[in-house]
């Protein structure tokens, strides 16, 4: 027994032994290959493509502005919903390089549902209009078309829909939630403070309405967008005239058959994919099977259009993508931005700037301190240029409207010239959870605390404070804009704008690409075409999480699963969490999420 004791204690041994051992191997493999892998990401790749291809666009997954480094999501990734994003950048310079090839001779566009705003989705549109422009032939297929999809595949010359797929058309929009009975039954009250008759980014936490400001402004803003993409998916529809859109959400599209679509002159013919690859084939005087497919992303690598960083002549493009705060690990970190303005302003091999800004504001102090260090990189004399992407307001307006020029997409949503202050009082919750608050302190009544809602005093010294801040922005908005206060003060009051109407109030310069306002940074630098280079900031490098993602961990996903299975939905606790976080003090729009119905 003794003996057969230690035989097994021995072989326990052992076999741990191995196992560890065969542990640390596996992870040295893992490391060297991450490591592989991010060398290789961080290197120039050589690539190259067939002659006679077509360039695949793929819309599917969520469109980003620009490659940033992964963030580890707990619950998507246990829920086995970690997306593979594209880069906007990435497509765009994917297409025009593409445009430009000779050995590319079509473009194939693959509907998938992809998820964006409309401003992003213009934009890929309006790329694919110009690749049209090089003569070369544009045919797109779906199973389903989503409206995103349709929108930008109506510059297709030939769209094909699956014989049992459908078209999804129902306008455009957005839904707030509004918590204000929720916080009521939990014993949480806010108390705003702001400026802005329009601003309503607060609302949803003090009411259990929208209120009609509010309303009116949604109404003429959704309005003017829904025009303008009425008339963008019907200007190469021939068949389509100009409230073929508001007909086709109102009688219900979506649920008609792909006969009905055909019929109605949304799309061309009725395929299954399988066919797609004799139709392209067809296309380019080549059999189906011998077809060649290229990649935006081999394409983009082709270019190389952003990587320039060793050019001594250099127009940096700066990505200003978030909601604006201090030490924050996403969006806009003004202590992470700030010094990389210093260091472009002070760079000689830098040029010119175009800050491409992607934000509905945030913090009133970070976009001051990112409103200064703009001011110092003009002050060296160097030219700055605006890119605006899906959202520029409120705070992101704040760090725009100095530029020498400001560019927008028709579909950007600007403007939201306002602040507000929101502070919490949870003593109802803690009264009812049977904590009671007691205060000890050497200025009774002067600290606002979390729970006690503020004093008549105190929301006087508030009010003021907002209203400071408030006449900085007018100030700033009227100096960069070269506009009397006054103007200023008649169209800010919080109020959001399209693009097209920003223009109109002088709130936008152009209506444009990032390409276009990178092009006219370089002429204000006094620099040709040929001689200078473009530089994308910040550089991407992708991290461990990022590799591991495209490595697709399976296991992990499950170990992961088993341990959130249990946890409850956590919206709400994030969102106030999120809240609570912040400065108290916002420039901010409430992001909102406008998309097609």
């Amino acid at each position: 027994m003794l003996k057969k004791f230690f035989l097994n204690l021995l072989s326990s041994f052992v076999g741990a032994w191995i196992a560890m051992v065969l542990f640390c191997v596996v992870a040295v493999i893992v490391v060297v290959g991450i490591i592989a892998r991010i060398g290789e990401d961080s290197g120039t790749k050589a690539t190259s493509i067939s002659s006679d291809s077509v360039l695949t666009l793929d819309l599917s997954g969520t469109i980003v502005e620009t490659k940033e480094p992964g963030q580890f999501n707990f619950m998507a990734l246990a829920q086995g919903d970690e997306d593979s994003s594209q880069a906007l950048n990435e497509i765009i310079d994917g297409i025009r390089e593409a445009g430009e090839s000779e050995e590319v001779k079509a473009m194939y566009i693959k509907c998938g549902g992809a998820l964006a705003s409309p401003a992003t989705l213009n934009a890929i549109r309006l790329a694919v209009k110009d690749f049209r422009k090089s003569g070369k032939k544009v045919y797109a297929y779906g199973d389903q078309l989503s409206m995103g999809d349709y929108f930008v595949a109506s510059q297709a010359d030939s769209l094909f829909l699956n014989p049992s797929g459908s078209l999804e058309i129902a306008g455009l929009g957005g839904t707030s939630l509004f918590f204000k009975d929720l916080l009521d039954k939990i014993g949480v009250k806010m108390t705003l403070v702001k400026v802005g008759t329009f601003k309503s980014a607060a609302e949803p936490y003090i009411m259990n309405h929208m209120s009609e400001p509010a309303r009116a402004q949604l109404d003429t803003l959704y309005g003017n967008m829904w025009k303008y993409i009425g008339e963008a998916v019907t200007e190469n529809r021939s068949k389509l005239n100009k409230n073929s859109l508001n007909q086709a959400a109102d009688e219900f599209i979506m649920f008609k058959s792909a006969q009905d679509v055909k019929k109605a002159g949304f799309v061309d013919g009725l395929v299954y994919e399988r066919e797609m690859d004799d139709i392209i084939g067809r296309l380019i005087d080549k059999k189906g099977k011998d077809v060649k497919y290229c990649t935006i992303e081999t394409m983009a690598q082709l270019s190389g259009w952003g990587g320039d960083y060793g050019s001594k002549k250099q127009v940096a493009v700066l990505y200003a993508t978030g909601d604006i705060a201090e030490n924050s690990r996403s969006g806009i970190d003004c202590y992470k931005l700030v010094p990389k303005i210093t260091e472009l302003a002070e760079d000689d091999k830098v040029k010119a700037l175009v800050l491409r800004v992607n934000s509905p504001g945030g913090s009133v102090f970070g976009s001051d301190q990112i409103g200064e260090a703009l001011d110092y990189f003009k002050s060296k004399g160097k030219p700055f240029v605006v890119s605006m992407g899906d959202y520029a307001a409120s705070g992101g307006y704040w760090i725009s409207c100095t530029a020498d020029k400001i560019y927008a997409d028709p579909l950007t949503i600007t403007g939201s010239i306002g602040i507000f202050g929101l502070f919490p009082s949870a003593e109802g919750l803690a009264r009812k959870l049977g904590v009671t608050p007691q205060t000890v302190s050497t200025n009774p009544g002067k600290n606002i605390s979390l729970f006690a809602d503020p004093t008549t005093e105190q929301l006087a010294v508030l009010q003021k404070y907002i209203d400071e801040g408030y006449s900085r922005f007018v100030g700033r908005v009227s100096k960069g804009r070269k506009m009397k206060e006054s103007r200023v003060r008649q169209i800010a009051e919080g109020r959001v704008y399209d693009a097209r109407q920003a223009k109109t109030l002088k709130l936008v310069d152009e209506l444009g690409s990032l390409d276009d306002a990178v092009s006219y940074a370089a002429s204000m630098a006094k620099l040709t075409k040929d001689e200078y280079g473009v530089s994308i900031y910040p550089k991407y490098q992708p991290d461990v999480w990022d590799i591991l993602k495209s490595q697709g961990f399976d296991t992990l996903n499950q170990e992961i699963g088993k341990i959130a299975g249990s946890c409850p939905d956590s919206y709400l606790v994030y969102q106030t969490s999120r809240l609570l976080r912040r400065n108290p003090f916002q420039a901010y729009m409430v992001p909102l999420e406008v998309k097609f119905n």
